[in-house]
């Protein structure tokens, strides 16, 4: 099982941001992507999620071998898919106890409940996982939280809908060190045998308390280096000015 990009192409309002990239990761590794700013990174993820603002223009992106091309977004979340994103959407009028409900419900085949004592349970031991006060169950997604609090919120959401694939754009921005300690604890309980992770950064201290199996580098829309977790101290000490040469 593995989510496979290959010779993927990419653009956005005509621009290519994409260009022939290729990466595999199998369930049970943690992938960490780094690279310059405006090298492709989160255009990757919105890609794989389905993102309408992104035109494939080549390539392919097989979950399980499966071709997710022509699924909308949320037939690709069903199918196993999540995404954290950078700057998380605030969505006033419903509450965090509403959404997460629905987005579990409709997973469910048809004609079956969610048990709301069940459901409930596992929220609330989610929450106390992640140091979050159960008042936010009743708060609107997202509106007038911190920087920190939307980021746990995200995890919240990924920890309750379990999925195959998890791709965590820029988690660790704008937290502090105690939040990110809490984050990284939160996405360390999911790791698994039957789910990868692809885990997108620019700095070295996610890493501490996530630590990859592979580290990958990403310069004008492709993969210029991969290597093990000690690319990335490569990168916090020496930074991209092997890009300049390359």
């Amino acid at each position: 099982m593995s989510l496979t990009i290959e010779n993927l192409y990419a653009s956005v309002d005509g621009t290519p941001i994409l260009k022939g990239l290729n990466l595999e990761i199998p369930a049970g590794e943690v992938h960490a992507m780094m690279g310059p700013n405006g090298s492709g990174k989160s255009t990757l993820s919105k890609v794989i999620a389905g993102h309408e603002d992104y035109e494939v223009t080549g390539g392919r992106v097989l979950l399980d071998g499966v071709d997710i091309a022509e699924l909308e977004v949320d037939e690709r979340s069903r199918a196993g898919i999540f995404l954290a994103f950078q700057y998380p959407a605030e969505v006033p009028g419903v509450s965090n106890a509403n959404f997460l409900r629905a987005a579990l419900q409709a997973r469910l085949p048809k004609g079956e409940e969610i048990d709301a004592v069940v459901f409930y349970k596992e929220m609330y031991a989610k929450m106390d996982e992640l140091e979050m006060n159960r008042k936010f169950t009743s708060r609107a997604v997202n509106e007038g939280f911190s920087g920190g609090e939307k980021k746990r919120n995200e995890i919240l959401q990924m920890m309750m809908l379990d999925p195959r694939y998890c791709l965590l754009d820029e988690t660790d921005s704008g937290l502090d060190i105690d939040a990110l300690k809490v984050v990284a604890k939160g996405v360390n309980s999911m790791r698994s045998p039957n789910r990868g992770f692809l885990v997108i950064t620019h700095y070295q201290r996610l890493l501490d308390y996530i630590k990859p199996d592979h580290v990958h580098v990403m310069s004008d829309g492709q993969i210029v280096k991969s290597g093990g977790a000690e690319l990335a101290l490569e990168l916090e000490e020496s930074g991209y000015d092997f890009l300049k040469t390359a």
